[in-house]
């Protein structure tokens, strides 16, 4: 069977285009060249779609049998003009880039995550390939090459102070697609450029590849370089390290070794499925059962430092840009939860302010003044739109008394 091939092409539409399932009509200079130097053409034939994505600059490829193409453009799917894909032609793009193991896990367990380089280290990829009704489908992340400062992503002036703690637990908080891997890749990268230290990374897969600069970075990949987390994880604290990334608190071994981690006197960073700094202590508990919940309050308090939640939300200058919820544990957080008071927790983040925390709401309105988002964005996205507007408005929201 031959490539899926375009219909004849277009601009992509307007940024303002609410063209959510619309077609994305594809600039000539989007598709591959069939004259390109022969080393490109030995290139995999699913390179040409992620080529693609490269050059229109989408954050994600999709694909599945009995729909064209699709990709992630300014946070909607759009489809591609191209025919739709068979399961035929998703076996024969797909399959030459799978090694024996990952091929195995697929056939084995119905899904498979890996990370894919295109080019010579041209772009990253996270790609999920996984089995739905008996078919393949794939959905993958675009990860850029460089690693973003925190100016750049618009972060709050307070995420730097986060970097500098010499131990304990940062988590940060997001759904799938919100950044956390973004964020969480600056954060390193500035400790990276900023002391001389060892910073280990443990993920699967490998996301942002650093370069050495003041710290040294050894970064592992579970079924890569490891056999797996458990064993990843007890190696960690023998391999001296500073600062440890686990690249997601997901059960009760990883959040347990990243407690311990910090414990013993490592600065540990970690991403977890929660919407808020409020839902992360929750998101943490559920991971273990009732009886052992005054445990973990007590390992949260004497050991989290700060979380940070994050959402993309489509911005004015850049096509998505990060909100973020910033909590930073001082003692009257830590007494919050420690007593299992998770509820009062938004309060003391917009009490905190003084001391860099800030609320989605606050951020939402600094966005707004810097000109990165517009009103009707930041009302659509907020947790509380009423009381944004008057934030928006110039009127100062009492906070209840909390203590």
């Amino acid at each position: 069977m031959s490539a899926p091939e375009a219909v004849k092409e277009a601009p992509p539409a307007a940024p303002e285009d609410k063209a959510n399932g619309d077609l994305v009509k594809l600039p000539d200079d989007a598709m591959p060249d069939l004259k390109a130097p022969a080393e490109i053409k030995k290139e995999p034939e699913v390179n040409k779609l992620f080529r693609m994505v490269m050059k229109l600059q989408a954050s994600d490829l999709h694909l599945k049998v009995g729909q064209p193409p699709m990709m992630r453009l300014r946070g909607d799917i759009r489809r591609t003009e191209m025919r739709p894909l068979t399961q035929e032609d998703m076996e024969r793009l797909l399959y030459p880039v799978l090694n024996a193991k990952q091929r195995k896990i697929l056939d084995d367990e119905g899904g498979v995550d890996f990370s894919y380089v295109v080019g010579a280290d041209e772009c990253r990829f996270r790609v999920s390939l996984f089995k739905q009704r008996g078919r393949l489908s794939l959905v993958s992340r675009r990860v850029n090459n460089s690693i973003p400062s925190f100016d750049k992503l618009g972060l709050p002036p307070i995420i730097e102070k986060l970097c500098k703690f010499p131990e304990g637990l940062v988590i940060l908080a997001g759904v799938t697609g919100s950044g956390k891997s973004t964020t969480i890749a600056s954060m390193l990268d500035y400790i990276n450029g900023t002391e001389p230290l060892h910073i280990l990374t443990i993920e699967d897969p490998i996301e942002f590849v650093f370069t050495d600069r003041m710290s040294y970075i050894n970064q592992r990949e579970i079924g890569l370089d490891s056999r797996d987390w458990h064993k990843a994880l007890k190696d960690a604290v023998r391999q001296d390290p500073d600062v440890i990334l686990i690249g997601e608190l997901r059960d009760i071994e990883t959040f347990e070794a990243a407690v311990h981690a910090a414990e013993t006197g490592h600065l540990v960073f970690g991403t977890i499925h929660a919407s808020s700094a409020g839902t992360t202590i929750n998101r943490i508990l559920d991971l273990f059962p009732p009886n052992k919940h005054g445990a973990i309050r007590q390992a949260l308090a004497n050991n989290l430092k700060a979380v940070v939640a994050q959402k993309l939300i489509k911005g004015l200058k850049a096509g998505r840009v990060p909100t973020n919820e910033i909590m930073i544990v001082n003692s009257m957080i830590r007494k919050l939860i420690s007593e299992g008071q998770d509820g009062k927790i938004p309060d003391a983040i917009r009490i905190g302010i003084q001391e860099g925390m800030v609320d989605f709401n606050e951020n939402l309105k600094q966005l707004c003044d810097r000109g990165d988002i517009d009103k009707a964005t930041a009302l659509e996205f907020s947790p509380n739109p009423d009381q944004l507007k008057m934030i928006l408005k110039g009127i100062k929201v009492a906070t209840p008394g909390i203590l």
